[in-house]
């Protein structure tokens, strides 16, 4: 209970930079779990199916048993179906298609990270906000001839120490939080082109079997 009163006290300390901050918190934390599932849902790659031989063979079936091992709306099954359902479509069509698919999908992933890129910014830029309020309300507090309000004073000092520590405790954790779905988003990217790769492999071998010209 007591932490819950010392909490609220520096709250009530922190000002009115307070409110903005906790919408940022707000907006950083949803972010962050929207994010999360988004990638531990559409972007995890079980190990199974990253397995090369698990792609399907030289006969042209490129989904193979991803499609039923993963979400619908998963990358990877995306990027398969795709493959798929174009298999006997030129080369330079099969290309474009993949090239545009792969932009949406990151596009897609990386939804409301530049949200959470700015809170990084806009954070600590509103503690110091409340820093420079905070030592004005104490500045004011101060007369000619020494201190008027002693009490006042160091309010205004925890005023601006509290909303300068909440503004960069919310920019660590978006931060963190931003450089680790990005580099997620990279990652999956990745293995979305050696899979495009392999698969147009697939897709070349199939035709050279066939004698078809490329």
């Amino acid at each position: 209970m007591n932490d819950w009163t010392t909490l609220g006290d520096a709250v009530r300390l922190g000002g009115w930079v307070i409110y903005p901050l906790s919408v940022l918190a707000v907006a950083a934390m949803a972010i962050i779990l929207d994010r999360a599932y988004a990638l531990w849902r559409f972007a995890r790659v079980p190990r199974d199916v990253a397995d090369p031989t698990a792609r399907g063979g030289p006969d042209g079936r490129f989904a193979g048993d991803i499609i039923g091992k993963l979400p619908h709306q998963h990358a990877l099954c995306r990027l398969a179906r795709l493959l798929d359902n174009d298999k006997h479509a030129p080369r330079w069509r099969i290309e474009a298609r993949i090239e545009a698919t792969a932009v949406q999908i990151e596009r897609d992933m990386s939804r409301g990270l530049w949200l959470l890129e700015t809170i990084v910014t806009a954070a600590p830029l509103l503690g110091l906000l409340g820093t420079i309020v905070g030592m004005m309300h104490s500045f004011r507090l101060i007369g000619g001839d020494g201190l008027v309000n002693p009490a006042g004073v160091s309010g205004g000092v925890a005023q601006a120490l509290i909303a300068t520590a909440i503004g960069l405790v919310i920019a660590l954790i978006a931060l963190f939080a931003f450089n680790y779905f990005s580099r997620r988003v990279d990652r999956l990217l990745d293995e979305l082109e050696s899979f495009a790769n392999e698969s147009m492999g697939q897709l070349r071998l199939a035709e050279e079997q066939r004698g078809t010209p490329s």
